[in-house]
């Protein structure tokens, strides 16, 4: 009796499912032709002349955006950029930037490499590269910058309204995945992990090996600001402290080629030494991977404010030309099941952006010694810190970039010869107050949405006069109380400023120095590590 009941169920789900995959291959291929055959009638057709890749790459573009914003089309430049990023070396003048339309901004020269031995600066514009202007250059004018080892480049850029020409020679660059490691109070280990490149795990482990030669009983590694990387490094730091053989990500799919656990492959450096490892709201995706797994095996303590949240999988499939597509394919689920994504993508508010899990809809989820941890995106730390959150005002004002302009006046206006000099007085904070009104900054919050939404509805039934006065009080205080967050944020908006501001003057070196001795949450981690008891009392 139990054949006869199965096999038809089996058949039955068969079909269902070769029939699904019949529907929508069907519907793909509709979908194609249609475009198709659009496609070839615009460009035939319309009244003025048409670029044909201009067109398809906004149509990507298009269609990408309904989807999540790490699922992406790579050229063969992009992926080219990809490789160097993930390997941790590349040839070029060893200077951050951030690219405009029409100029280069430096925003960080490395030390002792080109575009610092040039005597670039961050907030330097690159307005030329050789004989090049950079308004009249269609592709990614960074490849411009990029060469073989030991040529030479012409650079022209604008510093203070002034234009300067330099020749900067290439150079291979090295990209360090832990770029300070320093002992503190004779037997703290202090580690900055800030990407997850292939060298991630031998460069973290080599550090921790030498401060223990140095004297260390204790660790701080600080993922603060790392964004992430390869997944295998996530897994082979994990296992510097956690045995082999241990389950430190699972990913999940609807397809079920992509549902797979990862664990760790070999033997722990120290299972032993007590460990805190820093975390904050731009700590993503492998960052997560490694302070999710530690938190979920009781290994460490988590502190700082919640991490990031980036918990979707991406992986490249190959296209035509050279070219590639990065898809999510799975989600991120820590050992004890969490998942780490913040934003789901399926549900959209009314202006188009991924709703974040509300706080009532979190899971509670058990660590390895029984403790209750949560999910609803990114990792929550064990210990929180106020001064590691990011209010509505520190975010616009970083999105703006007005802490970085700012930052390239002080610069030139004021100066330091060591360290131990640098002070950030009230007056400045005052100065900076004012270079925001002198650039009109503003921003947004949830009460301006809504009054916005409120007025739109108002004029649509007519009460616009009627509630005129009302609102235009509203707007007045509003605006008034934006400008005092700025005072009542002023802790966090400052801390960013000295932190910009020093590497400014004394290069990342300088600004993980000044970081040991004024960052709260590196103060917090050290408390922590010098109290045995409470640190055993919050793992266990």
């Amino acid at each position: 009796m139990k054949k006869k009941i199965i096999l038809p169920v089996v058949a039955l789900a068969f079909l269902v499912t070769t029939v699904s995959f019949k529907s929508d291959f069907f519907e793909i291929a509709k979908q194609i032709e249609i475009f198709t055959t659009l496609f070839k009638e615009v460009n035939m057709n319309y009244v003025d002349e048409t670029n044909p890749a201009a067109l398809m790459d906004k149509a990507i573009e298009g269609m990408m955006k309904e989807l999540d914003p790490y699922t992406t089309f790579w050229t063969e430049q992009e992926i080219e950029d990809a490789k160097i990023t993930q390997s941790g070396e590349y040839t070029g003048i060893g200077a951050t930037v951030r690219s405009y339309k029409d100029r280069i901004v430096i925003v960080e020269p490395a030390k002792g490499y080109p575009a610092d031995l040039a005597g670039l600066k961050a907030g330097d514009e690159i307005i030329k590269i050789g004989e090049v202007l950079i308004a009249d250059f269609d592709d990614n004018a960074g490849d411009l910058i990029k060469g073989a080892p030991g040529t030479q480049v012409a650079i022209t850029y604008r510093r203070q309204g002034k234009e300067y020409t330099t020749q900067i020679a290439r150079d291979e660059v090295e990209v360090s995945a832990v770029p300070f490691y320093q002992l503190i109070n004779g037997d703290t280990g202090y580690v900055v992990l800030s990407k997850f490149n292939r060298k991630a795990s031998a460069e973290t482990a080599n550090a921790i090996r030498k401060l223990k030669a140095q004297g260390a009983k204790k660790l701080i590694l600080d993922l603060r600001g790392n964004p992430g990387g390869l997944l295998s490094e996530a897994i082979n730091v994990t296992n510097l402290f956690i045995p082999k053989d241990q389950l430190v990500t699972t990913t999940k799919s609807a397809i079920e080629k992509y549902n797979k656990t990862y664990v760790t492959q070999k033997d722990p450096l120290d299972t032993e030494i007590p460990l805190v490892v820093l975390v904050n709201g731009r700590s993503a995706s492998a960052s997560e991977i490694l302070a999710g797994s530690l938190q979920d095996y009781d290994r460490a303590v988590i502190v700082g404010a919640r991490s990031f949240g980036k918990g979707l999988v991406q992986r490249p499939k190959p296209l035509t030309y050279g070219t590639q597509v990065k898809i999510t394919i799975s989600r991120y689920y820590t050992p004890s099941g969490r998942c780490i994504q913040a934003l789901d993508y399926r549900k959209r508010d009314a202006e188009g952006n991924a709703i974040r899990t509300a706080v009532d809809e979190y899971n509670e989820f058990k660590t390895k010694n029984g403790r209750s941890v949560f999910d609803g995106g990114g990792i929550l730390p064990d210990v929180s810190i106020a001064a590691a959150q990011m209010s509505s005002v520190t975010e616009a004002l970083l999105k703006d970039n007005a802490l970085f302009d700012f930052a390239t006046e002080y610069y030139y206006e004021n100066d330091f010869a060591n360290l131990a000099q640098f002070e950030f007085t009230d007056q400045d904070y005052k100065a900076f107050k004012s270079y925001l009104d002198s650039t009109g900054f503003t921003f947004e919050t949830q009460t301006d949405k809504e009054l916005n939404q409120l007025l739109e509805d108002a004029e649509k039934e007519g009460l616009s006069a009627d509630i005129s006065t009302a609102t235009s009080a509203l707007k007045t205080s509003l605006k008034a109380a934006k400008r005092a967050e700025i005072d009542q944020k002023r802790n966090e908006i400052q801390k960013l400023l000295e932190d910009e501001l020093v590497k400014r003057y004394f290069y990342r070196e300088g600004l993980y120095t000044y970081q040991i001795g004024t960052n709260a949450v590196i103060a917090e981690a050290q408390k922590i590590l010098n109290d045995p008891g409470r640190y055993n009392n919050i793992l266990n």
